[in-house]
This record gives structure tokens, C-alpha cells and sequence, in this order.
């Protein structure tokens, strides 16, 4: 077993402390007028996956996706329950950030590189291919902060695909670009899964989870409806779902 959770949760504490500050906190404290909401993001999870699966987590706004995916990369701990992960895991949760906006994208590549742990040689030798891969030739010399969120999330997927882990945690990351950079992604990933790295992907294309997953993940309000490897009935129930919903 690669991933294995049982009865994840986690729960928020919801009040209204960052908009008092601390002095009028603890009046309210001491009066007995502050109000604060117990909120569970993710209750009461449980599933397990092996090596080479490729699990999609679909669901509405607001399900507690995100919330899980730190959970599994150990972000954030559970309120209550286990998760055991076996093997290196690489996450892909904000594409955008971590770079330097007054840098070049050539010195932000090589920047991000390092981050993730990569030698410059390393890069040296990977770069054009990181390049040619974002579609980013013409723009390697200009300021990071002139690309579009399009390009910078090209960029920063191009980088972090290079790596070979364990585990792939991606949040949203194939919704970058348009329909040919798509591709090319879902590509790469099928590249990375077929090498036998253990991947999930939060992903609001139902049409992408169809494709290249194995397993499906449906989360509501933070509890699993339905989990398994029935990708297609999974996917026309959550789409039933949805039509229901509007």
C-alpha cells in the first residue's frame, strides 16, 4: 500500500478573532460573547491506493479537496484519524507562486530548480527543454511579472515535472494553458504514472479524470460519496449530480 487513510478529519476552528484582534478577543472571551463554529473540511475519509494508481478527487467548491491533498503531503495534520504514506512525494498545489517577479524567467527557472533541490549543471542541461516545453522561447529574458497566470503556471509545471517521485500530488495543475498545452501535460503525467509513480489529481475536468485516471474520489462538504475504480459511473453520477445542483 502506497497512500492509505482511515477515518481522516479536520476540523476548523471558524470565529471571528482575525477581524477583533487580541484585546477585544479576550474581552469577548471573559463576557462570553465570542462565537466560534466547529467546522470539519474533511470528515471522516477513508481510502487506500497503490503503486502505479492514478486517483482523481472531484467535487464542489468547498469539499475539503485541498484541504486532503495537504493532509496527504503533511502540510497539515488530521484532527482525527491515520495516514500512512509510503515513498517521496512531490506537490503540486500552487504553480504561480514562489517566484521573483523582478527576476528574468531564465533566472527564475533556474531559481525554482534549486528550490525543488535540482543542481544548476542539472538545469544547465534541462533548460531548453523546460523552455521549449512552457512555450516560453520568446519571453526568457523579460521580467517574470510580465508573463499572464497562463504562462507562469506553464513555467513552473515544466520544472516540476522533471522530477521521477513516488507519489505526484497535483491540485488543479493540467487546467493550465490552453487545449494543445493541456495535452502535452496529460501526456507528460501519463509519462510519470507509467513509470509507476502513485498520482492524485484534484481536477475540475470530468472529462480529464475520465481520461488518464483509475480510481475516483468524490468528496461532498468534506465526506466521501463515492470512491473506487468505476471511473465512468462515478463520473456520470457526479455529472448527474451537478445538473441537479443548477
Amino acid at each position: 500500500m502506497v497512500i492509505e487513510l482511515k477515518n481522516v478529519s479536520v476540523q476548523y476552528i471558524v470565529g471571528d478573532f482575525k477581524n477583533i484582534g487580541l484585546k477585544e478577543y479576550i474581552l469577548r472571551r471573559i463576557k462570553g460573547n465570542y462565537d466560534v463554529q466547529n467546522f470539519w473540511a474533511v470528515n471522516d475519509v477513508t481510502f487506500s491506493l497503490e503503486k502505479g494508481d492514478m486517483l482523481g478527487i472531484i467535487g464542489s467548491n468547498g469539499a475539503g479537496k485541498t484541504t486532503l491533498l495537504k493532509v496527504i503531503t503533511q502540510i497539515m495534520w488530521p484532527t482525527k484519524g491515520t495516514v500512512k504514506v509510503n515513498g517521496n512525494i512531490a506537490a503540486l498545489l500552487a504553480l504561480g507562486s514562489g517566484f521573483d517577479g523582478d527576476l528574468t524567467v531564465r533566472a527564475n527557472t533556474f531559481l525554482r530548480g534549486a528550490m525543488l533541490g535540482y543542481t544548476r549543471d542539472f538545469m544547465t542541461a534541462k533548460y531548453d527543454e523546460i523552455i521549449e516545453f512552457a512555450e516560453l522561447e520568446e519571453f526568457q529574458d523579460r521580467p517574470f511579472r510580465q508573463l499572464s497566470s497562463g504562462m507562469r503556471a506553464r513555467l513552473a509545471f515544466s520544472i516540476a515535472s522533471l522530477v521521477q517521485p513516488d507519489i505526484l500530488i497535483l491540485d488543479e495543475v493540467l487546467a493550465v494553458g490552453d487545449g494543445a498545452f493541456r495535452q502535452k501535460s496529460e501526456e507528460k503525467m501519463r509519462g510519470i504514472i507509467s513509470r509507476g509513480a502513485t498520482t492524485l489529481m484534484v481536477s475540475h475536468s470530468i472529462g480529464q479524470v475520465r481520461k488518464i485516471c483509475n480510481k475516483v474520489l468524490w468528496l461532498d462538504k468534506g465526506k466521501v460519496v463515492k470512491f473506487g475504480d468505476n471511473t465512468q459511473d462515478i463520473c456520470d453520477k457526479y455529472e448527474a449530480f451537478l445538473r441537479g445542483k443548477n
